[in-house]
């Protein structure tokens, strides 16, 4: 038989080795797409995904103002909702002789800052509450420490004195009234009431009312001083040895008064010098006298408040006090200020929403003139000494905004000027039973809710 020689597996070994080994030819590159003929005419370049460095820059500034616009919508929709909710206020009709329902705003520079803040909180999450329901406000505006108090204080003497206490008031302060009672037209209809914005205002405010119901109807006389007491006490301020004012004023009339009597032949070359000279000395004096004397010290703000805290156990309360003061509502103004506060600020900038939720409720429960009394709560915060233990809720009213203040705010004041804000807050029981606060009912808050959610419309004319 004639077969074949088979190849030795060694060879078949090799051979299937170098097939193996010998190099492939390589792929061929996949075909760029050809461009945008449109984007091509416009001399514009291929797109192309941005480096890893551009990625890192895009994503973490998108990623901010993502957050910031997520904020602002929700904080508007938070906004609305309470907006929504009284809205049907606006829609109540009035008799033509009665006036409408009336709050009081107060509000003051926050400690460190000047009054455009507090403005620009009022009218970023009250004012809208307040437009959407028709409510007519009257501001009490403090741009230094005390202004609220004195203003608060003030008001209230009015009102005592209108009523019958103390001196009359002036016929010019009279003139509303008479061309009320002259037109026939009713008092504001409905239950008033304050709003207070921020921690440092609601101590004024309640020193304020505390001051104008506690202490005297009238301004405290001042105690006049005698010539003769007046006399002794000039001369116990002349040091001696140096010339008063008084003394060289005598000393001019003398001087003056010789040289119109002293004749020309008898006067010496040094005495007749000319006289505009001798003008010109005295001139000199004068201003080196002025130079040397004391600045002027600033004076107060106010008169000094009329009565004490510590007097306010033995004061009488005046007998026109009303049965409920207010109601009041204090809105939160949180404010912090420095560099170090940056994280915090940026945390707070970009929550805003929760603000404007909390605020919403405070101003809504107002306009909707639902209150409560205010009870005692008890407190273990000890940022402040004003409370400690069980306190009234006057006093611990927004208590945490104070960890927030500026640290200048704690520095010892000059003569001239008030520390209402540092001072404990001080409660009568008297006032604080008194004093009641606006709330808001349960009803209200589920129908709020319904509204957020977009399950229940605007209570209208037409709804």
């Amino acid at each position: 038989m004639s077969d074949k020689p088979t190849a030795p597996p060694a060879e078949s070994a090799a051979g299937a080795a170098a097939e193996n080994a010998a190099p492939k030819a390589p792929a061929a590159p996949k075909a760029v797409p050809e461009q945008n003929p449109a984007f091509k005419a416009m001399g514009l370049p291929r797109f192309r995904l941005p480096s890893r460095n551009w990625m890192i820059f895009l994503g973490v500034t998108g990623s901010f103002f993502g957050a910031v616009y997520y904020d602002k919508w929700q904080t508007k929709k938070n906004r609305q909702k309470w907006c929504d909710l009284v809205a049907h206020k606006s829609e109540e009709t009035l008799d033509a002789h009665s006036l409408p329902r009336r709050l009081t705003i107060y509000l003051a520079a926050p400690p460190g800052d000047g009054l455009r803040a507090a403005r620009e909180h009022f009218h970023e999450y009250v004012k809208p509450v307040l437009v959407a329901a028709s409510m007519d406000w009257d501001v009490i505006e403090g741009r230094k420490e005390g202004d609220v108090r004195f203003k608060t204080a003030d008001r209230v003497r009015r009102r005592r004195r209108a009523g019958g206490e103390g001196e009359p008031l002036e016929e010019a302060d009279l003139a509303v009234e008479v061309m009320k009672q002259k037109f026939g037209q009713d008092d504001v209809t409905g239950v008033a009431g304050d709003i207070v914005i921020g921690r440092h205002t609601w101590k004024e405010y309640v020193r304020g009312l505390h001051e104008g119901w506690l202490g005297s109807a009238d301004a405290p006389k001042e105690p006049e001083m005698d010539t003769e007491a007046g006399a002794e006490k000039m001369e116990a301020t002349h040091v001696p040895g140096q010339a008063s004012v008084g003394d060289a004023a005598a000393n001019a009339a003398t001087n003056l008064a010789s040289a119109s009597t002293t004749p020309a032949s008898e006067l010496t070359p040094d005495e007749a010098q000319p006289q505009d000279d001798k003008l010109a000395e005295d001139e000199s004096k004068k201003d080196t006298e002025e130079e040397k004397k004391e600045p002027e010290k600033p004076k107060p703000r106010h008169p000094p408040a009329f009565i004490k805290p510590e007097d306010y156990p033995s004061a009488t309360l005046s007998a026109l006090a009303p049965s409920t003061i207010g109601p009041s509502t204090p809105v939160f103004f949180p404010h912090l200020l420095g560099f170090r506060n940056t994280p915090i600020r940026i945390y707070r900038f970009l929550n805003r929403r929760v603000l404007a939720d909390d605020i919403g409720r405070q101003v809504a429960s107002a306009v909707l003139a639902s209150h409560r009394p205010y009870t005692t709560v008890s407190s273990s915060d000890d940022a402040s000494a004003s409370v400690q233990g069980s306190a009234s809720e006057v006093a611990t009213v927004s208590q945490h905004e104070e960890r927030d203040w500026w640290k200048t705010t704690y520095r010892e004041r000059e003569p001239h000027e008030e520390s209402v804000w540092i001072e404990p807050c001080v409660v009568d029981e008297r006032l604080a039973s008194r004093m009641s606060r606006f709330e808001m009912s349960a009803e209200e808050e589920a129908r709020a809710s319904r509204i957020g959610a977009g399950k229940e419309r605007p209570i209208t004319k037409f709804s």
